[in-house]
């Protein structure tokens, strides 16, 4: 799942469980009886503007529609075939761009990253040197996000991994889940290596063209002059606002791709087909299977567990969540980027599967659709249809209130009247970081602007001691503490910063004081 940035974003992605009566002793529930009207009143619960919802049952599409707006400043309606950011349910694509591959020949799964790309190295040489394309499909790495390298940064996506070996492993190797965006880039950087074509070229031709997703794109680039667009929302300050699209590029293999429920139903079809779309063999039934298989445990705990309330066990397959529902394999993913959240997810055994697209940042009310359009077709459980939008706003108002008391306790460690040890302006100068490059400090009107891109611009004030909080402009980046440290003569020689890994190293002199 793609990183979002909002004050109060989190990020997240998961699945299910229960028991249920076999197939054959139910009934065929009548089509989504009543799921508008608890589409429409999520969204109103959610603050969604705008969703649209397409569900997949038995290879045809049994309900494709829009709800609400594509902006809140135009009003423009929703429909099947508005576009959205799916975010990093792209990575499904990845990985069966890898499947094909796999099928002709030229690539293993456990083939060594290296093989495909010699130049890529992590900061340990034995991880290097064992590294497995099924483990960079499986967030097993032992790296975990790092995702500063890439949002907005203009660094391109050669560039981000040859700075990945600079990040420092967050567990052992193979031993826990770690998600990793930029393990899904390499993975599509291997796809260009032996295709001799882009990743984006690939999806396009390997999947776009042959299910007739026209409309779909890899990148923001080519919305230019398209219609029927939606606009990315985030609450901020208690006020939902539109932002800009945000161009991600140079992470395109982990979660750039636009496209409609009219459109990434096709896709759905596809997986719930084994590969297979009319009657043509996209991929072989075994290539897809294993990117539906279990390779890395996931334990079940917030954030993850949070979208699985009743799941006996969550891991991750090969570009999907993989769970159980209600006795049922579940495989889903879903994908939250600026302003938009996503989700695709499937009950194969019931060819059964739904997609879920909005223009609203890190909403919960995804996973509460595909929930009830899964009890939908197996049956009410025991005692009638849950609410599982209610359910799960209980348990997304307890992640905010736990997230909201570590910051009170941040803000309540703050020592009350100290200063900085030297004047601003000493503090000016370029820090320098081997993996998430430059951060500058300046002296501005009197106070210092931090700056690492031109997205990266914010306004420094001082915290306590010889730490500050930086104000991004940006609204949906969050507050961050930065810590500069002295060398033995007093004069700044490094920084650290809340939520990058690393040192920061001084160097140069001032550049704005």
């Amino acid at each position: 799942m793609l990183p979002s940035h909002s004050r109060s974003s989190v990020a997240l992605s998961a699945f299910f469980a229960l028991l249920v009566l076999p197939a054959a002793a139910r009934a065929q529930p009548a089509p989504l009886e009543g799921f508008a009207d608890y589409v429409t009143a999520g969204m109103e619960h959610w603050g969604v503007p705008g969703l649209a919802v397409a569900v997949v049952k038995d290879g045809e599409t049994v309900w494709s529609q829009g709800f609400g707006v594509r902006d809140v400043r135009t009003g423009e309606p929703v429909d099947e075939h508005t576009l959205f950011a799916i975010g990093s349910a792209s990575k499904a694509f990845t990985s069966l761009a890898v499947a094909t591959l796999v099928d002709e020949g030229v690539l293993g799964w456990d083939d060594r990253v290296t093989d495909h790309l010699p130049g890529f190295q992590t900061s340990e040489p034995y991880v290097t040197r064992e590294l497995t394309i099924r483990d960079i499909l499986s967030h097993r790495s032992g790296l975990d996000r790092g995702d500063q390298v890439w949002y907005a940064m203009d660094f391109e996506r050669e560039e981000i991994l040859e700075r990945v070996r600079y990040q420092p492993p967050t567990t052992s190797f193979r031993s826990a889940f770690g998600y990793n965006n930029n393990m899904f880039l390499a993975a599509g950087q291997i796809v260009q290596a032996l295709t001799d074509r882009s990743w984006d070229e690939v999806v396009d031709r390997r999947f776009f063209t042959p299910l007739g997703m026209t409309r779909s794109v890899t990148s923001i680039r080519s919305l230019d002059g398209v219609q029927n667009v939606a606009s990315p929302h985030v609450e901020i300050d208690d006020e939902i606002q539109v932002v800009p699209w945000r161009d991600i590029d140079n992470i395109a293999p982990a979660g750039s791709i636009v496209s409609s429920v009219s459109e990434m139903d096709e896709w759905v079809k596809l997986h719930l087909a084994g590969g297979a779309y009319g009657g043509v063999e996209i991929a072989s039934e075994a290539a897809l299977a294993e990117t539906h298989r279990p390779h890395t445990i996931i334990p079940l705990q917030p954030p993850w567990s949070l979208m699985a309330p009743e799941a006996h066990f969550l891991t991750y397959g090969l570009g999907w969540f993989l769970s159980d529902y209600r006795g049922r394999k579940a495989v889903a993913h879903g994908g939250n980027i600026d302003g938009m959240s996503a989700l695709v997810g499937m009950l194969p055994e019931e060819d059964l599967g739904i997609v879920v697209l909005t223009n609203m940042n890190d909403t919960f009310l995804p996973y509460a659709l595909m929930h009830r359009v899964f009890d939908h077709y197996l049956g009410a459980p025991e005692g009638g249809m849950r609410d599982w939008s209610a359910e799960m706003s209980t348990s997304f108002t307890q992640l905010l209130a736990a997230a909201e008391a570590q910051a009170e306790a941040t803000r309540e460690a703050r020592a009350a009247g100290t200063s900085p040890s030297l004047p601003l302006e000493s503090y000016a100068g370029t820090y320098r970081h081997p993996m998430f490059g430059d951060l500058t400090l300046s002296l501005e009107g009197g106070g210092l602007v931090a700056r690492r891109h031109t997205a990266w611009v914010g306004d420094v004030e001082h915290w306590h001691y010889d730490t500050f909080q930086v104000d991004w402009r940006d609204g949906t980046m969050p507050e961050q503490l930065v810590t500069v440290r002295l060398d033995a003569m007093g004069e700044p020689a490094s920084l650290v910063m809340q939520g990058f890994e690393g040192v920061f190293e001084r160097v140069d002199e001032d550049p704005g004081g």
